[in-house]
Formats: structure tokens, C-alpha cells, sequence
């Protein structure tokens, strides 16, 4: 199925140690570039994410955050009482020998022991982060290709719109090619010299294929073919895409640059509208 490059999913996970909360958003990129925001606790997981993600999503500039909220009601640091304890008594003794001996709040907490952080299972976190970051995950390409649907629905209509175009120019084309031979003739008629009727016809064929757009028109339908079949595709088509869009470009030009006709020139314009539509569209397709 299509994906969107732009796509955002988060999702949350209760553990013993708080709440985590995964965040997973992206823009267009041509290549996948990653940007990580860990918490402490989490940052040597980041070579395991990165390899995670890349073995999912090819393109885009996406940006992952892991964070992880204390227990309601509860801190994320406390006081050790047993060492407070211990140094209270040190500081009474010391009072009498040193009787201007001060010490603030945060030298306090300096000392070792005083501050305690609860005691986290590194490893069990961190298993419960990747199972979080999985579930985010799915639901972030869910999300992506849900979006890519409608970019490949609008793709498909304007290639059906080209497959149109190429048809109403192939059914022209006898009609046009009779009108310049009419009128090319009726000029050489005005000529006060005869023209040597073997020399006219030779002249005329010459001309003509010039202005022969079926091989441009031949290109074209097969160009509309592999779009469907492209858009058609499990993986990551935006490269294939953008690709073949070049070669649409390229029969539109051929076709606008051979056309004598203001119905061929026309639809050389349409054609070149519909491609910078879908070129505006494949830009976000992974």
C-alpha cells in the first residue's frame, strides 16, 4: 500500500517505575533521518531503535520521543533518613569544636546518599519501552498508509486523466494530419510554377512524420500502465514514481513541441498540469 512521508502516532505504557510515553511524527525527507529525544534511562537503547524503524520506514525526516512520568503522588527523588540521621548527630558533635560551622540545603544533598532516586530494572524498562515503541509504531504506519490511500486515489485519477488525454489526441490525429495536407496544398496550388507531383507527394510524407506523435502517444500508454502498476505495489514506490513522472514529462514536451494543431496544443497544456499535480503529490510518498 502507498504510504505518506507525514504521518503522527504517540501512545502511553504503565510500568512500576512510572508512566512511559512514546511520540513518533514525520515531514517529507528524500532519504530516513532520524531524530531521537531519550529519557536518561532509555538513551543506550537508541542503535536498537534506529534499527527498529529503518527495517519499517525508508524515507522521511521522523522524530521519536521516549519520556517516562513518575507514579502519581510520587516523586522521582528522595532523602535517604538513615544518613540524615547519621549526619545530624556528626553535626551536633562538631557544633562545640566548631561553633560557626554552617552547611546549606544543597551541600546537603551533595553528600553522597543523602539523594536517592528509586530503584529502576534498567533491563525490564527498557523491555517494556520497545514493546511500547512497537505498538506506536504500528499504529504510526497505519497511519501513514491510511494517508498515502488518498494521495494514490488522487494519483490514479489523474493518470486516468492522462490515459483520457492520450486517447482524445490519438482520435485527432487523422483529422489534423488531413487539415495540414490541405492545406499545405492549396498554398503549392498558388504557385505560379507547377510542382512536380512525385516531388509534392515525397515533400508531404516528409513533413508529416514530422509532426507523428504516435510513438509519444505509444509511450504515454505505457507510462499509464506501469503507474497502476506501481501504485499497485507492497513497498515504497515514491523514487518509482517520481522517475516515471520524468517520463511523462518528457511525451508531454515531444507532443506540445510537434503540435500544429490548437486542440494538440491544448492538450499538451492539460498534460502538463495533470503531471505537476501528481508531481506535487509524489513528493510526500515514501
Amino acid at each position: 500500500m502507498i504510504r505518506s512521508m507525514t504521518a503522527f502516532a504517540n501512545g502511553e505504557r504503565v510500568t512500576p517505575w512510572g508512566t512511559l510515553g512514546c511520540e513518533l511524527r514525520s515531514v517529507n525527507h528524500r532519504f530516513l533521518e532520524i531524530g531521537m529525544r531519550l529519557h536518561d534511562d532509555l538513551r543506550s537503547l537508541e542503535p536498537v531503535l534506529r534499527e527498529r524503524i529503518a527495517a519499517r520506514i525508508s524515507r522521511g525526516k521522523l522524530d521519536i520521543s521516549l519520556r517516562l512520568r513518575s507514579p502519581e503522588g510520587e516523586g522521582g527523588l528522595h532523602t535517604d533518613p538513615a544518613r540524615l540521621r547519621e549526619l545530624s548527630e556528626l553535626a551536633l558533635q562538631l557544633s562545640s569544636p566548631f561553633p560557626g560551622l554552617r552547611v546549606d540545603f544543597t551541600q546537603l544533598l551533595q553528600f553522597p546518599g543523602v539523594l536517592q532516586a528509586p530503584a529502576v530494572d534498567g533491563a525490564a524498562l527498557q523491555a517494556e519501552a520497545l514493546a511500547l515503541v512497537d505498538d506506536v509504531l504500528d499504529e504510526f504506519i497505519a497511519a501513514r498508509e491510511r494517508e498515502g490511500g488518498k494521495l494514490a486515489a488522487g494519483i490514479a485519477e489523474r493518470v486516468d486523466a492522462i490515459e483520457a488525454i492520450a486517447v482524445q489526441v490519438r482520435a485527432l490525429m487523422p483529422a489534423i494530419r488531413q487539415g495540414q495536407r490541405t492545406k499545405l496544398e492549396n498554398r503549392l496550388a498558388e504557385l505560379a510554377q507547377p510542382v512536380d507531383p512525385g516531388r509534392l507527394e515525397q515533400e508531404l510524407v516528409m513533413w508529416l512524420q514530422k509532426l507523428d506523435v504516435d510513438e509519444e502517444l505509444d509511450r504515454l500508454d505505457s507510462h499509464v500502465i506501469e503507474a497502476r502498476r506501481v501504485l499497485g505495489l507492497s513497498q515504497a514506490v515514491g523514487r518509482r514514481l517520481d522517475f516515471l513522472l520524468q517520463e511523462f514529462n518528457r511525451e508531454a514536451n515531444t507532443l506540445g513541441s510537434k503540435s500544429v494543431d490548437a486542440r494538440s496544443s491544448t492538450a499538451a497544456v492539460e498534460l502538463k498540469v495533470l503531471i505537476d499535480q501528481i508531481r506535487e503529490q509524489i513528493q510526500n510518498i515514501e
